[in-house]
């Protein structure tokens, strides 16, 4: 069972690791020292339900529901779009806010509703653990898929708290102001280029 575990870290780690929403968030909290193990711990858990749901039956509901899939999708597209401009708009500006480390309690809320939405909009994540992951774990036998998904789920909590804990500690180089400006500017264009490639791959889908 272990080469099942193994197999599961690998494919995990292939999916996880490209640069998207919840890996330009995650790396920002990090940089900026801002509730970044709880940003880290919050997509692991998103992580893990999703996961859990798409190797044990989820997936034949994405399979199912194309009108689900165009929601999400679209719902995914708005949002990435809003954040990109966000980014390009502080970037442009250069007016980049430096938390510090007595952030209010309503940042912290912010913080969670944009992690939520980064998660669980982005099309890619269910397409990721619903589709690839559950049609691929869905055919192993039922102690072979529990490892197959214990092996993902390391994957997805070794990454995003390696990614927290390392954008924090390189943080006094990237808290600067130029530093942050050219971050800002390619978390944008990062949101704007997988939107338009969602938007993109809904409209063909379409025809």
């Amino acid at each position: 069972m272990l080469i099942v575990y193994f197999q599961g870290i690998m494919l995990g780690a292939a999916l996880i690791m490209p640069l998207g929403p919840q890996n330009a968030f995650v790396m920002n909290q990090g940089i900026k020292r801002q509730y970044h193990l709880m940003t880290a711990s919050l997509c692991t858990l998103s992580d893990v339900m999703l996961i859990c749901a798409g190797i044990f039956g989820g997936s034949a509901l994405l399979h199912q529901s194309l009108l689900l899939l165009n929601i999400i999708t679209w719902g995914g597209v708005a949002f990435l779009l809003w954040y990109g401009w966000s980014a390009l708009r502080a970037a442009v500006s250069g007016d980049i806010a430096i938390a510090d480390e007595t952030i209010l309690i309503p940042g912290r809320w912010r913080i969670i509703f944009t992690m939520l939405a980064v998660t669980w909009l982005n099309p890619h994540v269910y397409l990721d653990t619903f589709v690839v992951l559950g049609s691929l774990g869905g055919q192993l036998p039922a102690e072979a898929r529990r490892w197959f998904a214990l092996g993902t789920i390391s994957a997805s909590a070794l990454w995003f708290f390696g990614l927290a804990l390392l954008a924090s500690w390189l943080s006094p180089r990237l808290r600067r102001h130029n530093a942050q400006r050219i971050i800002n500017m390619l978390v944008g264009l990062v949101m704007w280029g997988i939107a338009v490639r969602l938007a993109l791959q809904s409209i063909a889908g379409l025809h």
